[in-house]
Order: C-alpha cells, then sequence, then structure tokens
C-alpha cells in the first residue's frame, strides 16, 4: 500500500462520523438549547436594561448565540460538527417556545456556517485557541449582520455596526476561549478518550 493511499484511508476515517460522534453533538445540542431558552427569556431584560445607555451594547451578551458550533467542533472534529451542532441547538430552543419563533433556526444556521467556515478553512486539523477564537468571532459576525436586518433595521448604520463589533469581543470570550479550555479540562479528565480531541497536550 503507497503512503499516499495510507494517508487517504486516514483522513476518510478521520472525517467519518461515528454514532458516538452523532450522540454527543446531539448532548451539546439539547445541552446549549435549553441554555438558548433561558437567555431568550433573559434577552428582554438584557435589551431593556441596555436601552438607558448605548442599546447595541448588548451585543456584548450575544456570543452566547454562537457557543454550540465552536463547542461541537472542538470536540468532536469532524466536518459539519459546528454548523450541524448550531441548527440543532437552534431548532431545540424554537421547539421549546423561544419567543424568537422560528426564525431562530435561521439564525441557528447563519451561525453555524460561520463557524464551520473557519474550521473548513483549516481543514479541520487546526483546532487552537486562535482558531476557536476566529470560528467563534466569524459566527458571530454572521450574526450580527443577520440581527442587524432582521431586529434592528431601524438602528443607525453605526449602531449595527457596534452591536456586531461587541458581539464579536463577547463570542471571542464566551465562545471561543470558554469551549477551548473545557475541552482541555474534559480531556485532562479523560472524558474524551473516544475522540481526536481527548489528546490536547501538544495544541496551543
Amino acid at each position: 500500500m503507497s503512503s499516499t493511499t495510507a494517508t487517504e484511508k486516514t483522513q476518510t476515517h478521520t472525517y467519518s462520523w461515528r454514532v458516538v460522534d452523532i450522540v454527543v453533538c446531539a448532548v451539546i445540542a439539547v445541552a446549549v438549547g435549553l441554555l438558548f431558552r433561558l437567555w431568550a427569556a433573559l434577552w428582554p431584560g438584557f435589551e431593556l436594561l441596555f436601552s438607558t445607555t448605548f442599546p447595541p451594547a448588548v451585543g456584548l451578551l450575544g456570543g452566547v448565540w454562537v457557543l454550540a458550533g465552536p463547542l461541537a467542533a472542538v470536540i468532536i472534529r469532524k466536518p459539519g460538527a459546528a454548523l450541524f451542532c448550531e441548527l440543532l441547538a437552534a431548532i431545540f430552543e424554537a421547539v421549546l417556545g423561544s419567543h424568537f419563533g422560528p426564525p431562530v433556526v435561521l439564525s441557528g444556521f447563519l451561525q453555524g456556517l460561520g463557524a464551520e467556515l473557519v474550521f473548513a478553512a483549516f481543514r479541520y486539523r487546526k483546532f487552537t485557541l486562535p482558531v476557536c477564537i476566529l470560528a467563534a468571532g466569524l459566527a458571530a459576525v454572521f450574526m450580527g449582520v443577520h440581527e442587524s436586518i432582521m431586529y434592528f433595521a431601524e438602528w443607525p448604520f453605526i449602531y449595527q455596526v457596534a452591536y456586531t463589533g461587541f458581539a464579536v469581543l463577547s463570542a471571542a470570550v464566551l465562545s471561543g476561549v470558554i469551549p477551548w479550555l473545557l475541552t482541555r479540562m474534559l480531556a485532562s479528565a479523560g472524558a474524551l478518550n473516544a475522540f481526536a480531541s481527548g489528546n490536547t497536550g501538544r495544541e496551543v
């Protein structure tokens, strides 16, 4: 067997989804979907709080909305994990009765796509902290643009840009740094031995 063929087989095996990948992705989606539902219930209060100061600053709490994609991707490390999990979490949020309604499914798709594109750009081989932050950031950009059109169309353009910028900063920490640190903690505890993420010691 040639080295090229061996490499191709290894990559095919690595990129193929297993039952355990699907199950864990679903579990993450359900957990984050519950968080989304709670965040949706609190969101009107957040908006009211910031409305008295600088409304776009509510984006500082928006990073939570893109959590599912980066978290699933950095744990499962398979093509489609970020998109699938973010979309599934959004569907679960909608089923639980989020006041945002069915449009959250489109939001989940776009946010998951944003994160997925970053991991795809690195050919699903790099899941370091900078890559996770970049994935969360791009997901937040997609979120900011979409929500500026969907929910904040009456805002001045500078407000929409500010909201997106705040969301990116929030996502970098809440959906970039935290999932990466959580993955390392779980890996150190041996909870991720069934995944490539179980061996993260050499990543920086």
